[in-house]
């Protein structure tokens, strides 16, 4: 049997994969990788999170961390048995989303960091959870938690990430592409482009939902997930 690793999101550690970790069987062995925290570039995330996890893998990544799977996947195919990527992207980053980021790390370098999480928590759920003060918080504190260094140098990753769309459609293990309808930072056509690329891809769309769906809907991210699990695992 693989194992499964959970690989975390811009800023985020295992606390967004809380609901997941709760709900999948023991059998997978599940891991939350940390290697986005120790790493300056998604290639060596990507490289590091193979060299500590021996055999075969299911990768299962959230937003970045969707970006760092996908790129595991390209360097030890033969290795990954399965791909779970949800809210995330594969092509690089557009001028547009450049100049927004290095606009976000002048005013983490100034000290607002507090300022900008408050902006940012209305970005990163649905409107339906707008009023939703404990899931505010939740995301606040895990981003507040991450420091600024980390969140400056996880940016930059992002900023510099390579183009994934060149060698998905050479995937071919099994593969989730899971959305929410009302995500704001990852869009669903990014997950579209995805499942179109990738041969045989599951594309899932969540209604009412936004970026940090393991969070704000997390019933239906387990579900879909335990679902495709049980498949890949006959």
């Amino acid at each position: 049997m693989p194992q499964l690793i959970l690989i975390p999101g811009l800023a985020a550690d295992a606390e967004m994969w809380l609901d997941q970790l709760a709900a999948l069987p023991p059998r997978w062995r599940t891991t939350v990788t940390d290697v986005h925290a120790r790493h300056g570039d998604i290639a060596a995330m990507a490289q590091a999170l193979l060299q500590e996890h021996a055999g075969e893998l299911v990768l299962c990544g959230a937003s970045m961390g969707g970006m760092v799977a996908m790129e595991a996947a390209r360097q030890a195919p033969q290795r990954v048995r399965g791909l779970a990527l949800l809210g995330t992207g594969a092509r690089p980053e557009s001028a547009l989303h450049r100049r927004q980021r290095e606009g976000a790390i002048q005013m983490f370098e100034q000290g607002r960091v507090s300022e900008f999480v408050r902006a940012s928590a209305s970005l990163a759920f649905s409107r339906e959870q707008a009023g939703n003060k404990a899931l505010t918080r939740r995301y606040k504190d895990l981003v507040l938690r991450a420091g600024a260094a980390q969140w400056i140098r996880q940016n930059r990753a992002i900023m510099d990430r390579p183009d994934a769309r060149l060698h998905l459609a050479q995937v071919r293990c099994p593969t989730l592409v899971l959305c929410g309808e009302s995500d704001l930072l990852t869009p669903p056509a990014l997950s579209q482009e995805i499942a179109a690329l990738v041969p045989g891809a599951e594309l899932q769309l969540l209604p009412q939902c936004g970026h940090m769906l393991t969070m704000e809907q997390p019933q239906a991210v387990n579900a879909a997930l335990l679902a495709w699990l049980t498949r890949l695992g006959r």
